[in-house]
């Protein structure tokens, strides 16, 4: 980035290939939405090269782009065009890892899982969605995070916690009733005993 600071403009495939897809994946798992989070990129890195002058050096590059790829997410959610047309998370975009031999049961399982975190995900506050976000498919520390939203670390985990905890939940529920749909749920003495 730094190269690229100085206006050393071929330094920026360097910069695009590191970043774009963990910013595309970022983006468009706050939004829900791969053509917005593919628009969203774009606008990304069209303020990263207007703004690539103020870049502090010395320091790492991808808190400081993922902060100007949430502030364009910002700026469209507050968009009327936003407003509009709110983006919906369609479950069949929800990416599963490769079939690993598994059988159909276990990938009907891994599909349910994955969309039920995906709903819980679209139900959580924004910045509760973001925090979970950051820290679990990302991986970022909770500082670099932190430093990201522009709030502290201890606010930052406080919006973590209430994602797992709503994440946990709805995980739940759906572990209950497929115990109940398939007739293992431990109030039901009668299939339990047949």
């Amino acid at each position: 980035m730094e190269r690229y600071a100085d206006g050393e403009d071929a330094a920026f495939g360097e910069l695009f290939s590191g970043l774009e897809p963990r910013l595309r994946l970022f983006l468009q798992r706050m939004g829900g939405n791969p053509d917005l989070a593919e628009d969203l990129v774009q606008e990304t890195f069209l303020r990263i090269h207007h703004c690539r002058a103020s870049f502090a050096r010395g320091k790492q590059v991808a808190p400081w782009a993922y902060a100007i790829a949430r502030n364009c997410f910002i700026s469209h959610t507050r968009s009327s065009k936003a407003k509009l047309s709110k983006a919906s998370i369609d479950a069949d975009q929800v990416q599963l890892p490769a079939a690993s031999g598994g059988s159909v049961e276990e990938e009907s399982i891994a599909r349910q899982t994955a969309q039920v975190v995906e709903r819980a995900l679209a139900a959580l506050t924004p910045a509760r969605r973001e925090a979970f976000i950051l820290l679990r498919y990302e991986g970022l520390s909770v500082a670099a995070a932190a430093q990201i939203v522009g709030i502290s670390e201890g606010a930052l985990k406080i919006r973590a916690f209430h994602a797992y905890e709503a994440l946990r939940t709805a995980l739940a529920e759906m572990n209950q009733a497929s115990a109940v749909d398939s007739g293992k749920h431990p109030g039901n003495r009668w299939a339990q005993e047949a």
